[in-house]
This record gives structure tokens, sequence and C-alpha cells, in this order.
């Protein structure tokens, strides 16, 4: 802590800076935000000695007025120009928070070099024993950031300082692997994303949009490329740190060693807020934090909004911000007027729902495929046996990758799209129930039991569930993907999580079960010979044949009137 009193620093001794003017713009667009209390102030690029004495460069914000305000420490891989600078410095400074906004080892101008977790713990630490020497720092510290932003404060509470008072996190990371491997496929689109984001996002916008183009004109070879490892260079450059990603699948391998972070809630005492949205590409991973922060005892609260990654801080910013500042109010400030009454408020039906705990309970309904492309649903009271008969089969060429259509990206066209060009295409399956005669809610984690058989031993699975409404169009709620190894002609049983959601089917609407081999560019095509994606230089196609035991389960609120539609 501060050796200094409340208010032995004025606004007269703060640096006489003006944030940029790119911040200010942007920060005159927003809509829905409360109103500034205080001038901003700004100072930029001071050197911070990182763990090992590297110049980490800082920005610091500050409320140009008299009085005692509390921290923010926002660390980012991603720069501290726009949009960092006007959504978290400008806005929050003029909140009343000191605001430290610094760039990690490697990017944005700090020195070093940036690997993608391994100095985030060391280096959040230093950051924090730098602040105590400011004459400005108070000794009550908050963390604030989504995405890797909220990586680095699960860096910082591995071990929390006394002064961290408390956490932030939006659309958050803890663990890297999962953002790149399920069940050893290889989730490519979030790996280019990456590969972009970390190398060219730090360096300004113009650097940034020009690589994300350069990425889209060479998508088309990466994914054709035999093998898959390194065929993104022309798009980036060498990037040894993402080669080290992509092709070490198995998440107990060395080469993800203090990689995830989640040990870091299972004792934490520090008030921690977590948001997230429904097509979030980490939402999964939000709601670990949740449960394991439940376990420790820790206070916290849940937000889960119609967002995808990024659409969380832009269409959602009004209420992500709210929250957000809401929280650190009143843990910093010791002011809980702005705290919502209960501990979870979740988006479903087109409104907020606040629920006093997560998750809820639910009464499970089993839905089985017919033949004909029809979806039956079974009472959980109906035990009668479901035989494993082929319903119907389709075949996957990896040469032709069946493509992704919305869903939890980290990439652009994330989010509920309209699937029926993809379903138009014969290698995607659709089971299909009749139309609701009531409204049907769904609440909670979305699970395929799959049936099914190969000709080649090895496929992979991605099952979707889709909302098709009145005039026939078909709307991704949720999905997920798994791995097939099959002998001969018995089918192999899998099963698949497909996420947690919150959604509506209204009256009239159908529910839909998609069944494919994949979705490229989210998923590197299946290699139909259980080689690595990576590695692979041979890809077969295969016949895929789904059985009449697969079983999809959807966590409902309310049935259908119709327990057993045909």
């Amino acid at each position: 802590m501060s050796s200094s009193t409340p208010d032995a620093v004025t606004a007269a001794h703060l640096p006489k800076g003006r944030p940029p003017l790119s911040a200010r713009l942007l920060r005159a667009t927003f809509r829905g935000l409360p109103d500034p209390r205080h001038p901003v102030g700004y100072e930029p690029a001071i050197p911070v000695p990182a763990a090992d004495g590297s110049p980490l460069l800082t920005d610091h914000y500050f409320p140009r007025a008299e009085g005692d305000f509390p921290t923010l420490l926002v660390r980012s891989p991603y720069g501290r120009g726009l949009p960092w600078s006007a959504m978290y410095g400008l806005l929050f400074a003029e909140q009343g928070f000191h605001v430290v906004v610094q760039s990690c080892r490697g990017t944005g101008g700090s020195g070093g070099t940036f690997d993608f977790w391994r100095n985030e713990p060391g280096d959040a630490q230093a950051a924090v024993a730098w602040l105590r020497q400011q004459p400005w720092f108070n000794g009550v510290l908050g963390t604030v950031g989504p995405s890797y932003l909220g990586y680095t404060q699960w860096a910082l509470a591995l071990d929390p300082p006394p002064e961290l008072k408390a956490m932030v996190l939006q659309v958050a990371l803890h663990d890297p692997h999962a953002v790149f491997h399920t069940d050893g496929a290889l989730h490519l689109d979030n790996s280019l994303s990456c590969g972009v984001g970390f190398t060219h996002q730090h360096r300004g916008v113009i650097p940034f949009v020009r690589a994300t183009l350069r990425m889209k004109r060479h998508l088309g070879d990466i994914v054709g490329a035999r093998p898959l490892r390194g065929a993104y260079r022309p798009a980036l450059g060498e990037l040894p740190w993402l080669d080290g990603m992509m092709t070490h699948p198995d998440p107990n391998d060395p080469h993800w060693e203090g990689a995830s972070l989640a040990e870091a809630a299972d004792g934490l005492r520090v008030p921690t807020s977590l948001i997230s949205g429904w097509h979030d590409a980490l939402a999964d991973q939000t709601f670990e934090q949740y449960e394991r922060l439940r376990r420790a005892g820790c206070e916290t609260a849940l937000l889960v909004g119609p967002w995808t990654h990024s659409s969380a801080l832009q269409q959602g910013w009004p209420e992500v911000f709210a929250e957000s500042l809401a929280w650190l109010r009143a843990h910093l400030c010791e002011d809980r007027s702005g705290l919502r009454p209960t501990e979870v408020r979740v988006h479903l039906g087109g409104a907020w729902r606040d629920l006093d705990g997560w998750p809820v309970k639910t009464e499970a309904a089993s839905w089985y495929p017919l033949s004909g492309d029809r979806l039956t649903r079974q009472s959980p009271v109906d035990d009668s046996p479901v035989d494993d008969s082929p319903v119907a089969s389709f075949r996957y060429d990896p040469a032709d990758p069946t493509p992704s259509v919305g869903g939890p990206l980290l990439s652009p066209g994330a989010g509920p799209r309209d699937n029926r060009p993809l379903e138009a295409r014969a290698d995607v399956l659709t089971f299909t129930g009749p139309p609701l005669t009531e409204p049907l809610d769904i609440l909670g984690p979305v699970t395929a039991r799959l049936s099914v058989s190969t000709d080649t031993g090895y496929a992979d699975v991605f099952t979707r569930l889709c909302d098709v409404d009145p005039e026939g169009r078909s709307v991704n709620v949720c999905d997920g993907l798994g791995r097939a190894r099959t002998t001969g002609e018995t089918p192999a049983k899998l099963t698949v999580p497909m996420s947690t959601t919150a959604h509506r089917f209204p009256a009239g609407h159908r529910v839909r079960w998609q069944i494919s081999g994949g979705a490229h560019p989210r998923y590197a095509p299946s290699t139909g010979t259980g080689d690595l994606p990576a590695d692979a230089t041979t890809r077969v196609p295969a016949r895929i044949t789904v059985h009449a035991d697969s079983e999809l389960t959807l966590p409902g609120l309310q049935s259908p009137s119709s327990d057993n539609p045909g």
C-alpha cells in the first residue's frame, strides 16, 4: 500500500495530458452509458518493469479532481489504443477510477517476447509492485477486461495481492487449450483468429484490418493444405507459439503445463463478476469459472446475455459496462446501490430473467431421430427401449468439407444464422419435430448422445440444435463436435456436450437436430484416418450412419403439451 495519505496527491500534482483524440472521439459515439463524473487526465507510455525487468509500456488515466480514487489494472496483448483506450481507460476514469492500461510483454511497444501464457503471473505481480510505489495509489485495486484481458486477471488471482478487492471478467479465458482443441479436433478458426489478433491488433487498427483481410484471402489455401501445419505462414509469417498451440491436441501434453489457470478460482476470496453471452466462444469457460467460485464460497455474480464474443463489447456494451461499474463501485468504493438483487441474470426469450443461482433445476427431455427426417420427443417416464437400427447416412468429403454457419466463433459471422443453405447440402442430416403447441423454454446444458457407424473407422460428428420458424427458417441455438472411433458395422457411442444455452421455442416453431461431419473453418476438416489434422497428408472421405438410439437431451423449463409427437 502506498505510504501517501488519501489527500496527499491533488489534481494539481497529476500530469496535465488529455486522453488521445481517438479515444475521445470514440467515447462520443457511445450511447446508453452514464454521464461522466469527472474530466480525465492522461499519462502515456510509462515504462513499468516486468518480472525480469523488461519495460512494459503503461498508460495511466485518472479523474482530474480532488479526492481519493481506487485503481483498475487492465493488462492487454492487443495494444493500448482503440477500443481499449476509450472503453476502459476513458470510461472508467471519468467514473472515478485510476485506470492503468498495460501492454503485455512483446506487444504494444513493451519489451521482451510475447508468449501466450508463460509470463503473465509474474508480470501481473510486477505491475502491482509498481503501483505500490505510486503516490496516487491508495491501496485499493480492481481488475477488469475481456477475453485474454480476463486471462491476465486470473494470472494475478493465482496469488492475489492484499490490495486486490474485486475482479470483473468479461467473456473471459482461463484455459488456452480449450480455445484450440476439442477431443483432438483442431479449432482452426480460433487458431487463425488468435494468430491475427495477437500478432497485429496491438500494432493499430489499420495493420489489424489489413492482416484480417490478408487472412481471409488465404483461408481457402490454408484449409486445403496438406499438411495443415504452417499453412498460415503466407498470411501471418512465422509464429512458433501458434505452431505449438495447433500441434499439441492432448491437454495433458507437457506443452500445456501451466496454461490453464482454472485453479485460481478454487480458493479465491476476491469478489468476482462474470459476464458472458450464449454465443460466446468462451461461454463454457465462464460457467466453469462460476462453478469453481461457488464451490470456494467466493462472492460471485453471473450475467449472460444474447451475445457473441464480440457483440458483448459492442451491442451489449451498455449492459456489460453497467454491470461492471456496479460491481467495482460496490467492492472498491463501498457503494452497493447499483447491484442487482440476485446473483445471476440471464437473457431468455427476449427478456432478462433474475435467478438465485446456477444451474437452475430443469426437467430433461429426450428427443430421438426417426426415419423420414423426423424428430420425436420421449417423456422422461417413458422408459421403453430404443433400437439401434440405422436411420440415415451421409458421405463426408474432406475435399469439400461441410462449412460452418454462425455459432460460437471468435471471428466475425458468429451467433445465430439462417442454416437453410447449409441444410440443403447432401452431407447434412436434419431431424425435425412437429410444430409446438405451446412455448418450450430450455435453460442449461444441451447434450447429444450419438450412436454412429462409419466405413473408415474414424469420423468427426458435428451436432447442432436449431429453431425452425413457421416459414421454415432454421436458426442455430447451440452445438458441439465429437470424434467417433468405430469397428466394423457396430455403432460407436459418443457423448457430445453442446454447450449451455437459454432459448425459447415459441408455439408453432419446431425443434431441429442437425448432424454433419464437420464445420470448416471452425474446425479443421476430419482426415478420416485418425491422423492429427496438423500433420495429416491424406484425407479420406467417410460414410457416417446415424442410428435410432441417438439421443438429444434438452433441459426444459416448460414442456410441449404433446409428450410424444411423431
